[in-house]
């Protein structure tokens, strides 16, 4: 009997070459590769009549059935050969079928004869449609859905689809052979789901879209339930008493030594905190806010209110720089109020850290802001009550618990300026305690956005010395640091380095230029950002390391490079680098890309500055899998759910997770679901499920 832990070289047709290249995309036994399901489907039985084919379906891939009508001769240029069909259906459309450098398909192609076409059509007014290098099967044999699988180089979609057909063969060769398990009965039964090892078989080769929709029903729902059965367990164990009570205590002091008015936003999540620091269980709330939104400040009083109740505050960020400009601003908020305030880092002499590491331990520095430094061992608190880490889906969960197990379960706030649309929150935080920084301080002005193309670059630049010549400065980013051999003759990413050297030897031959990229040494960052924020340096030609940590307010324009390259998220955090003072601030996305997937994100971008509306569009187009990055988010890799497409199932698992896990926290009555939980996050032991 085959069993799901068996290599995959058992498998007919996987040799040791091939099984290399399954390897590259995580699939070496039977079971990792009967779970690689497909991203999609080649809908041949649906095939839409050519003269249906619109505006709307420009750059999109269309199933269509057609006669070939005509041949033209081939057309053979200096690049490629052409070879050029026209293809006409039942409907009266037309549609010309293009292949390059492929004679084989041009001649077997048969005059007068059916098929069925799979390709991407474009529809523009000077060609009107046209397919490019469709695939094609004969309309009177087997038409079924096809499915299309995730690839890697030299692993084409035929060839996954033959082993796949030849591993299912293999695992239910023996009928009594059911190797993935099902859901409790009563779960089964009471929302209808397709037994597992059926919805396996109908997922990769479904006979119908109906099965094929109660197949991928079945295996979402059976992941998001149990995705969220662990995370509910993972709460429930973190649900003990605080050894940091809070008591009542006015914090006014703080308010009336600041030198601008706190937005109303600012007040209530303040507000929220002090309530949560004085229940019995430790605070576990997440703060967000866009770039600029004030989190600090509420950072700063309630690390005022913690000292106030005898309790020091431990702040840690991801980058040095980060923690450099925090360490400034809680120092200005707390040091007239007779807090000291230190910084940790993996940088200061040894007789530095000496001297930090003695004055946390005695409780003489009551708020500690460092990166990871402040972590390791030999890092003691006196009384460590509260605990704030800042853009939190930088650090791994084990490093967030290190943090806080170096107090008595004292209390949590997460900050984070990467807004996350509500469906990817309730998975990452479930039942943790949300505040919103939705006001921006008073006297901020929206950033306008535009996208262009590179024909506007010169115009820019002009702009960008109109800006410098009024005092004030611009950021540059460019998606790479040097131009590698493998892109160069294919396009045109501009290269930090190149495009830096570019400039000061023309357009900005006589402003003062820096230049910042992730493989310069720290010491050399630091200087050239200490020397921007100072305006010594007017333009900055960066890397996304300039993406956070930092402040100045000085700088209007953002201009982005292959704007193309960076995702939706990402392009916003970028953006909130400039708009933090009073002048008007303005980004501007430039990329010759034509695609619609770039169109919806730049038109994202210029259309709002709410950074939820934007990453609710980020998590649509890119999916949950690409938002953060599988190990910044911590959560288990999923095989088939989709957090922005599966909603209705989301709510339908979450209602009964929160059911089961309130009768059963531990699932110790529920031994088929823990298991469940176990196998799915086996890969992030920092959960410590057993």
């Amino acid at each position: 009997m085959v069993s799901l832990n068996d290599n995959i070289l058992i498998v007919p047709d996987i040799h040791d070459r091939r099984a290399e290249l399954y390897k590259k995309i995580g699939i070496q036994t039977i079971g990792e590769l009967l779970a690689h399901y497909p991203r999609d489907y080649i809908d041949y039985p649906n095939p839409i009549p050519i003269k249906d084919i619109g505006v709307e379906h420009s750059g999109t891939n269309c199933v269509i059935r057609a006669t070939v009508k005509r041949k033209a001769a081939p057309f053979f240029g200096a690049r490629a050969a052409v070879y050029k069909l026209t293809l006409a259906d039942e409907s009266g459309g037309e549609i010309t079928c293009t292949f390059y450098n492929c004679d084989f398909n041009y001649y077997k192609l048969v005059l007068g004869n059916e098929y069925i076409f799979y390709g991407k059509v474009t529809l523009t007014s000077k060609y009107g449609l046209d397919m490019s290098n469709p695939v094609y099967i004969l309309s009177d044999g087997p038409v079924s859905m096809t499915p299309k699988y995730r690839l890697t180089s030299k692993l084409v979609n035929a060839i996954v689809s033959l082993n796949m057909k030849s591993a299912l063969e293999l695992v239910f060769k023996d009928a009594d052979n059911l190797p993935f398990e099902d859901l409790p009965d009563e779960i089964m039964s009471e929302y209808s789901l397709m037994p597992i090892n059926e919805a396996i078989k109908k997922i990769h080769f479904p006979p119908s879209r109906e099965e094929c929709r109660l197949a991928r029903r079945s295996l979402v729902f059976k992941e998001l339930l149990v995705l969220q059965l662990g995370l509910a367990m993972i709460r429930s164990r973190n649900r003990k008493l605080t050894g940091t009570q809070a008591a009542d205590f006015d914090i006014s002091d703080f308010y009336d030594n600041l030198p601008f008015t706190p937005t109303g936003a600012q007040m209530r999540a303040v507000g929220d905190c002090i309530s949560d620091m004085k229940k019995a269980v430790p605070m576990n709330r997440l703060l967000q806010g866009d770039v600029g939104s004030g989190k600090t400040m509420v950072a700063a009083a309630l690390a005022y209110y913690a000292h106030l109740n005898g309790f020091q505050t431990a702040l840690m960020v991801p980058t040095e720089i980060l923690a450099k400009q925090h360490y400034k601003t809680l120092t200005e908020f707390l040091s007239p109020l007779g807090i000291k305030t230190a910084l940790i880092t993996g940088g200061g002499t040894a007789a530095e850290k000496r001297e930090c590491r003695a004055e946390i331990q005695s409780g003489e520095a009551g708020v500690v802001v460092g990166t990871h430094a402040i972590i390791q061992k030999g890092v003691e608190f006196r009384r460590l009550g509260l605990v704030v880490t800042d853009e939190q889906h930088r650090f791994g969960v084990g490093q967030r618990s290190e943090l806080i197990s170096k107090g008595a379960n004292p209390h949590t706030l997460v900050m984070s300026a990467t807004p996350i649309p509500r469906t990817l929150g309730l998975i990452i935080y479930g039942d943790l305690d949300i505040s919103l920084l939705d006001e921006m301080p008073r006297g901020r002005l929206p950033i306008k956005t535009y996208g262009v193309n590179s024909s506007y670059r010169e115009r820019l630049y002009k702009f960008i010395i109109k800006q410098v010549g009024e005092g004030r400065q611009a950021y540059i980013v460019c998606p790479l640091i040097e131009e590698s051999e493998s892109l160069k003759n294919v396009n045109e990413k501009a290269s930090a380095i190149k495009y830096y050297n570019r400039l000061i030897e023309t357009w900005f031959r006589e402003i003062p230029a820096g230049l910042l990229h992730g493989r310069m040494k720290q010491a050399e960052k630091d200087e050239t950002m200490e020397r921007f924020k100072a305006g010594e340096i007017k333009v900055l030609v960066s890397t996304t390391v300039i993406e956070v940590g930092v402040d100045v307010p000085n700088a209007t324009v953002m201009l982005i490079e292959n704007a193309e390259q960076f995702g939706l998220s990402q392009l916003h955090q970028l953006r909130g680098r400039v708009g933090r003072g009073s002048e008007q601030s303005y980004c501007v996305l430039i990329t010759d890309s034509g695609s619609p997937y770039t169109k919806a994100r730049i038109d994202t971008m210029s259309e709002t500055n709410n950074g939820f509306e934007i990453a609710g569009k980020d998590l649509e187009l890119r999916g949950p899998g690409d938002f953060f990055g599988q190990k910044q988010h911590g959560l288990p890799l999923l095989k088939i759910g989709d957090l922005a497409a599966d909603t209705e199932i989301l709510a339908e698992t979450q209602a009964l997770a929160k059911r089961i896990i309130k009768d059963d926290p531990e699932l110790s009555q529920n031994v088929k679901l823990k298991k469940f939980a176990a196998e799915l996050f086996k890969d992030s032991n920092e959960y410590g499920f057993n």
